[in-house]
């Protein structure tokens, strides 16, 4: 029994050490932009989503960002770093792995692939979050600018490689999440991949 107490406590301990890491890690990069109360923070490095409020994780998503890495120009297909926001949402009566082309549903349905294959179509499914850079200069302007480069948050059909790098430049997540995230985000809120 104290074995599984100490266990017990040492899984807790080590669960708010990454916790309050992640928060620092936030809070130290955005000193310099912006307050903030709700956030969304990527970790390229987890290939995870994080739900911040009140400098809370409220939620954690698995997500995919590029299979190409981490850029900011255009045409690189690289997840672009940096504060974003949530600058516009699409697909509210889109339904679950509904595909959507230039922001609209036709009504097609996506295979989803629950395996490692790839889509032929690269499709974007059930929700988007389209992103704006908010640092002129690094994610924002000529040749860098997150929104001309369509960076969304959205569903795919490739669910099988969420959890891995595989996408062209935007954060992937599965239809479940993203249709649930979309729910309770809104349109001007911050976006922080690192």
């Amino acid at each position: 029994m104290d074995r599984v107490i100490i266990l017990l406590f040492l899984l807790i301990s080590s669960s708010l050490k990454a916790q309050t890491n992640i928060i620092t890690t936030i809070n130290n990069y955005m000193i310099d932009h912006s307050t903030y109360d709700e956030l969304l923070y990527v970790s390229i490095t987890d290939q995870k989503l994080y739900h911040v409020l009140s400098r809370e994780i409220i939620k954690t998503y698995n997500i995919s960002s590029s299979k190409y890495g981490e850029g900011n120009t255009a045409n690189s297909n690289k997840t672009p770093i940096g504060v974003h926001i949530i600058k516009e949402k699409y697909g509210k009566k889109t339904p679950i792995n509904g595909r959507m082309i230039g922001r609209v549903f036709y009504g097609d349905i996506a295979e989803i692939y629950t395996d490692k294959r790839t889509s032929k179509t690269d499709d974007i499914t059930s929700r988007i979050l389209w992103l704006e850079g908010t640092e002129q200069g690094k994610n924002k302007g000529e040749g860098i600018d997150s929104y001309k480069r369509y960076i969304y948050i959205h569903g795919t059909s490739e669910e099988g490689l969420i959890g891995q790098p595989a996408s062209h430049g935007c954060i992937r997540m599965k239809n479940k999440d993203v249709i649930d995230l979309f729910k309770v985000v809104s349109i001007g809120t911050f976006v922080l991949i690192l």
